[in-house]
């Protein structure tokens, strides 16, 4: 399983890239330090998929820890994408891979 979380969040970054939702400046440690889910009061999804999922999912990876029982991350990303014009059906093909690895 860890393998397959692995390459899909290689897929998952690659998908942020052509979508041009990869951001190139971090945002600040006090948008980062939201508790709420998904950072939804500092951080637009694509920016927590990037500065929080993945980096703490490869974190988790590359330490042996066990990865989430659950997650449900693509209805997020649906309403994320509600009304936008892009091509993002990869993405969710791969955020839904990686919520049925992950549950």
């Amino acid at each position: 399983m860890t393998a397959e979380v692995a390459s899909l969040l290689i897929d998952l970054e690659s998908e942020l890239r052509q979508l041009r939702l990869w951001e190139t400046e971090s945002p600040s440690p006090q948008a980062l330090a939201s508790t709420t889910p998904f950072c939804v009061d500092t951080l637009a999804f694509n920016q927590w998929l990037q500065f929080v999922f993945l980096p703490t999912l490869q974190l988790m990876i590359e330490r042996q820890m066990a990865l989430p029982a659950n997650c449900q991350i693509t209805p997020m990303a649906e309403e994320f994408l509600r009304g936008k014009a892009l091509p993002a059906s990869r993405l969710l093909e791969v955020l839904a891979a990686l919520d049925e690895v992950l549950s």
